[in-house]
């Protein structure tokens, strides 16, 4: 038997709490294993039960859920933080993202849709369609330190140079080298498409491979990176500089 995924839920209101109990509990595969009320709790269940996904609310007294999913990630990266927020893609959610969390959500999400999500990340997966990746990348990556990239392509002030056959940013060329050296030549044809936000159905179509296939390549140049899952791996890509134009 498959084990169970094991969910913290964190929000400071526990009526929101008991609906995403009911609705978690209903299912065979996840087992909610603990909840809380504001961060600074969030923070000890995690450590106490050390499950496999957090289920984490913004908007809280005391500590916020950006600053515990910073804390949460850091101490136990096993442990992925998938966040919920009240306004779609506001910068609470972009706080989330870049302290972590594997994805964000709404809290008026559809049963179907937060069940997806969540075994999604659990499996490495980020919770954010294609569209909403390339959104936020134009949001966050001014604040990544990656000057003259965007999410549809690396313009820099310098002349843009060739590292492995991938054209760079020209000041970033160490970092692009050192992040594609251990990749093969697929793998960095999936990486440069993770970049941009496509789907693994989206990357077979584009490199005429199956979707399995693809989720085989994906999951080696997640473990060869170092990186949680792929909204890491697209930040990863950003903060070198790659030019992922599409």
């Amino acid at each position: 038997m498959t084990e169970k995924i094991r969910v913290l839920l964190v929000d400071d209101q526990q009526l929101i709490r008991l609906g995403f109990r009911m609705v978690l509990e209903a299912e065979n595969d996840i087992e909610v294993v603990g909840e809380a009320g504001d961060g600074e709790v969030a923070i000890a269940q995690a450590a106490a039960l050390q499950p496999d996904l957090v289920l984490m609310d913004i908007r809280m007294p005391g500590l916020d859920g950006i600053a515990a999913t910073e804390q949460i990630v850091h101490r136990h990266p096993q442990t992925r933080v998938l966040v919920l927020t009240t306004f779609d893609l506001d910068e609470y959610a972009f706080g989330a993202i870049r302290a972590g969390a594997s994805g964000f959500l709404l809290k008026d999400v559809q049963r179907h849709e937060l069940l997806s999500a969540l075994r999604a990340v659990h499996r490495g997966d980020a919770a954010l369609s294609p569209r909403i990746t390339r959104m936020l990348l134009q949001h966050v990556t001014p604040t990544l330190g990656v000057s003259g990239v965007s999410a549809t392509s690396a313009v820099s002030p310098a002349s843009p140079t060739t590292v492995a056959g991938v054209e760079v940013a020209a000041d970033r060329g160490d970092a692009a080298a050192s992040l594609l050296e251990s990749l093969t030549d697929r793998e960095r044809d999936v990486f440069l498409a993770l970049a941009r936000g496509l789907s693994n159905a989206e990357i077979g179509d584009t490199l005429f491979v199956t979707e399995s296939t693809v989720k085989t390549h994906v999951g080696r140049v997640l473990a060869k990176l170092g990186a949680r899952d792929r909204i890491h791996a697209v930040i990863l890509a950003h903060r070198a500089g790659l030019v992922v134009g599409d």
